[in-house]
């Protein structure tokens, strides 16, 4: 069982069904321990609007998302942006070429690994992200999907 951070990407599969949302659910199944950014709390809000408002997503089924999503967001282990977090983004960001909120993803992940001082594995569907948590040792999933 492994420690699963969970970026924005990877957590929205768990509440609007598409491609891989299967395989969240059986990751997050398996997981001993859940954490990600408070970031992702506003990340949610704006992809499940912005999907209603494209015609992706009834409004019924985004607001009973939603409201899954604020009971489930409770037994999170939720990462506070800090002063440490965002220098160290902000380096990540130079470094990896990553945007900015991905940056402080693949950051609030590394910190939290190292507070815990045993490997997590960062879950995301963004490319650039997956690549860069790769190139610098930390476990990803999904694996393989983009080497």
């Amino acid at each position: 069982m492994s420690i699963i951070y969970l970026d924005t990407s990877a957590l929205l599969k768990q509440y609007i069904q598409e491609n891989k949302s299967e395989a969240v659910e059986e990751l997050l199944g398996l997981a001993a321990g859940l954490g990600t950014s408070i970031i992702t709390y506003t990340e949610m809000a704006a992809a499940m609007s912005r999907a209603t408002r494209m015609g992706a997503f009834p409004s019924a089924e985004a607001q009973a998302a939603w409201k899954d999503f604020l009971t489930d967001w409770t037994s999170l282990t939720r990462l506070k942006v800090s002063a440490q977090i965002t220098a160290r983004a902000a380096t990540l960001a130079w470094e990896y070429g990553l945007r900015g909120y991905d940056a402080l993803h693949f950051a609030s992940a590394l910190v939290w690994q190292e507070n815990l001082e045993i490997p997590v594995t960062l879950a995301t569907f963004d490319r650039e992200l997956w690549l860069a948590a790769q190139k610098a040792g930390m476990d990803v999933w999904p694996g393989n999907f983009y080497s």
